[in-house]
């Protein structure tokens, strides 16, 4: 069995295994190699989530040097500061102010007007795949919902939209576990060359507005609700990237997952009823977001060890979503699971504000697989992006 090893081929191939072995040792576990603690377990990464003694960021609090921590190297200032001023990264009161902002964008009823629009536009790029006979799932189908669907609220010009997948994902880059220099680089340009197309848009947006996200923030803006020009980009940068990367990858896996369990595809394709909580049991079963890091604010106790202010939390989301203590067989893909407290779209204050979308999103193109391509298959061994944080597939060939 493969240890925790986030840089192990063999555990980014199947992490479960290794989280089993964690959660047997117990509660918090301090790892060195990132110099963090190890939350395996489902109840301490549930309550730690919504404990004010950790933060996304200790800024608004202590400087580096007060939190015994270094401040980023200069050139990586730019992805710091795109990053820092997105409110996944804010605490309150500044997250407050701009979550509820944003949160007008994302309300029930708005999401539920979207689904038209997101129905149409998987049925459309479905038809496409099985009109070519198969392809990719990942660039075919995958990819391009999640981004067509965020770009149109944001107001982004179709023409405009081919550079926003590659600038995510070398942002993203950023969000793995000691990234190298090449990859810090690919970031750096990617938060310039985003930032600057934003800073554009938003001026043309202030000149002529329209009915998208970033009209509405600057009119809010205008009456009085407090968004700096650098937390409005922040923000269009944070909802683009969030508002895809997990959708995408719960896509890919969650296809990969029913190859590999051909009695739970079958019992889909029978009944389609069965898709709400098949998407659930999918984001359970094989999480997009593997991993997420809080900062120790105050001294805090888990399980009668003392982690003291100054040290990074890494809560392991794949292995709360494996723990039997929660889930039974945890190991096994049950399309029917009812009893499902997945956490694979965080919890607290940091909960995403995009999940109903995403749901809407996942249905839509899940059912338009079902209905329009009832023989999808595998077309080849697809190969495994070598990162751990953010979990998913370099591609999934798939014949129709």
């Amino acid at each position: 069995m493969a240890a925790f090893d986030p840089w192990d081929p063999a555990f980014l191939a199947d992490p479960y295994p290794a989280y089993a072995d964690l959660r047997v040792k117990g509660r918090v576990i301090r790892y060195e190699p990132t110099d963090q603690w190890l939350v395996p377990h489902h109840a301490d990464v549930s309550a730690l989530l919504r404990d004010r003694r950790l933060g996304r960021t200790y800024q608004h609090r202590f400087t580096h040097e007060d939190f015994g921590r270094t401040a980023p190297p200069a050139e990586h200032e730019p992805f710091h500061v795109l990053n820092d001023h997105g409110m996944l990264d804010l605490e309150p009161p500044d997250h407050t102010r701009i979550r509820r902002l944003v949160s007008k964008a994302f309300t029930p009823r708005t999401v539920e007007q979207l689904k038209p629009y997101v129905t149409q536009l998987a049925g459309e790029l479905v038809d496409g795949l099985v009109q070519q006979g198969g392809g990719d799932l990942l660039t075919d189908v995958a990819e391009p919902l999640p981004v067509a669907v965020i770009a149109e609220m944001l107001g982004i010009p179709e023409s405009d939209r081919a550079p926003l997948r590659p600038w995510s994902a070398d942002i993203c880059g950023m969000y793995e576990l000691n990234p190298p220099e090449d990859v810090a680089a690919k970031a750096v340009r990617a938060s310039v060359e985003f930032s600057d197309y934003l800073l554009q848009l938003i001026a043309e947006r202030r000149k002529e507005p329209g009915e998208d996200l970033i009209s509405g923030l600057i009119a809010a803006h205008d009456e009085g609700e407090r968004l700096t020009e650098q937390e409005m980009i922040s923000t269009c940068v944070l909802l683009l990237n969030a508002g895809h990367e997990a959708t995408v990858n719960a896509t890919i896996n969650g296809w990969w997952a029913l190859f590999r369990n051909p009695d739970q595809l079958a019992a889909l394709r029978a009944d389609h009823t069965l898709v709400p909580s098949a998407i659930e049991e999918l984001m359970r079963y094989d999480t997009p977001l593997q991993l997420f890091e809080r900062w120790v604010l105050d001294d805090i106790e888990v399980d009668g060890t003392t982690i003291p202010r100054g040290a990074e939390i890494a809560m392991l989301f794949g292995s709360a979503n494996h723990d039997p203590e929660v889930f039974q067989n945890p190991e096994k893909l049950d399309l029917t699971r009812r009893d499902n407290p997945h956490i694979s779209f965080s919890a607290g204050i940091h909960y995403c504000i995009g999940a109903p979308l995403a749901r809407i999103e996942l249905a839509a193109s899940m059912k338009a697989l079902l209905e329009k391509a009832p023989t999808l298959s595998p077309a080849a061994e697809p190969k495994r992006k070598p990162n751990f944080v953010i979990r998913g597939l370099e591609g999934l060939p798939v014949a129709v």
